[in-house]
């Protein structure tokens, strides 16, 4: 499985903060903290640990029950996004790919999944997604 988006927003902001501290960075060259603030980053780990866990219990040919999980995983980052305003198109990005990868490692066949309903793989998020 690839590595969850939201372990890697954290090593760079725990990065940042340890070359600030010793000295090898400006606090005013920082990004990282900024563009994923702790509260946005424990907000996105919430959804995705509920959609690794109902993914883990979807039988992976039931397709309107992966789509009701995708689609819920979906609303959900919304609202994070909405609540932080932080995913920008390398997030969304990420994102994505994750959710398809969770599906991947369950047993889906996403690109047999999307193609059912006319769709690219890439567009596995998109009948919901505002990020």
């Amino acid at each position: 499985m690839i590595e969850r988006p939201t372990r890697r927003w954290q090593r760079e902001v725990a990065t940042q903060e340890a070359a600030v501290a010793a000295g090898t960075m400006a606090s005013g060259d920082t990004y990282a903290a900024q563009l994923w603030p702790a509260e946005f980053i424990a907000a996105v780990d919430a959804v995705l640990d509920a959609y690794e866990r109902e993914v883990s219990t979807v039988n992976p040919a039931a397709d309107e029950a992966v789509w009701a999980a995708v689609e819920r995983v979906v609303l959900e980052l919304n609202s994070a996004d909405e609540e932080h305003g932080a995913i920008e198109t390398g997030e969304r990005e990420e994102l994505a790919e994750y959710i398809d990868a969770v599906l991947t490692a369950a047993g889906v066949d996403v690109a047999d999944l999307t193609s059912r309903r006319g769709l690219d793989r890439g567009e596995l998020t998109d009948s919901w997604r505002d990020w």
